[in-house]
């Protein structure tokens, strides 16, 4: 059984200036998307460039800020918001909703597709790989936190861990799950799944079904909001109601994606021939 090692959530400071760890992880999620955005648009069969790459990681990232605090004030914080709404710029102090954050991408990438004059699959099949770098580095903020600990687990669990802030019972570190799962895992599924061509809302569509798959089976681990509590059944969370939807939409996307045959078979022959031409010309230069 292991200890919660009580990291310290304020990383440094400059004067009065406090840097947390949770706005660092934020921070490393926005770069390490940004790299990998910039590797995804040398890619011949798609059409981006390295400047779209960086305008739509800045629309994202208000999307996610906005739309994470905003969701995180509308499905579990309305109360504290009533009670404080300046509460909703402390960032820092965690309290970000993913699936408010989805919603604020969403949203932006609406205002970019029509500003770029792209197609809204399109961009949204671009950037869903991206994605999970920065799932798993929130995730570890929420660790360093303390916050969204798991529900009370078998001592004799190998990994189990004591939270001395909560108690002193043995816990599932909830946080690190889901930093492997909606991190990690998701990556390395939705890196394999986009890096051949693939039907225009496809990559969305696998998106919207793994992640609502891992959140439901992570939420069994951790410890539910103490002011919503089980939302029904008494086993129900709030973070799973709000996943179920994300399933359905993304099986529903999944099965437009090759009913219409957006690669239209077609299109990812096409592709494909475009890739191999352009291979050959840049392997002559």
């Amino acid at each position: 059984m292991l200890t919660y090692p009580n990291i310290d959530p304020l990383a440094f400071s400059i004067g009065p200036l406090k840097v947390h760890w949770y706005g660092l992880m934020y921070l490393f999620g926005f770069i390490g998307a940004w790299l990998y955005g910039i590797q995804r648009c040398k890619r011949a069969d798609l059409d981006w460039t390295r400047r779209q790459v960086e305008d739509v990681i800045f629309f994202g990232a208000l999307g996610v800020i906005l739309g994470g605090r905003i969701g995180y004030t509308l499905f579990y914080g309305w109360e504290g918001f009533i009670a404080n709404p300046l509460s909703i710029f402390h960032i820092w102090k965690g309290g970000m909703s993913f699936h408010g954050g989805m919603l604020g991408v969403f949203l932006a990438m609406l205002v970019y597709a029509r500003k770029t004059g792209k197609p809204f699959f399109e961009v949204t099949d671009f950037i869903a790989p991206w994605v999970p770098i920065g799932l798993g580095a929130g995730r570890i903020g929420n660790f360093i936190n303390g916050e969204l600990v798991g529900r009370v687990a078998d001592p004799d669990l190998p990994w189990a861990m004591v939270f001395p802030f909560v108690d002193q019972l043995p816990r599932h570190p909830s946080q690190l799950y889901q930093a492997l799962t909606e991190g990690l895992l998701f990556f390395l599924i939705l890196w394999w799944y986009s890096s051949k061509p693939r039907p225009v809302m496809a990559v969305s569509g696998v998106f919207m079904i793994c992640y609502g798959c891992f959140r439901f089976t992570t939420e069994f681990f951790r410890t539910p909001d103490a002011h919503l509590g089980f939302i029904a059944f008494e086993w129900l969370t709030m973070g799973q109601l709000l996943s179920i939807p994300m399933v359905i939409v993304g099986i529903l996307l999944y099965w437009l994606a090759f009913r219409t045959g957006a690669t239209d078979e077609g299109r990812v022959a096409r592709d494909e021939g475009l890739g191999a031409r352009k291979g050959k010309s840049k392997s002559k230069s």
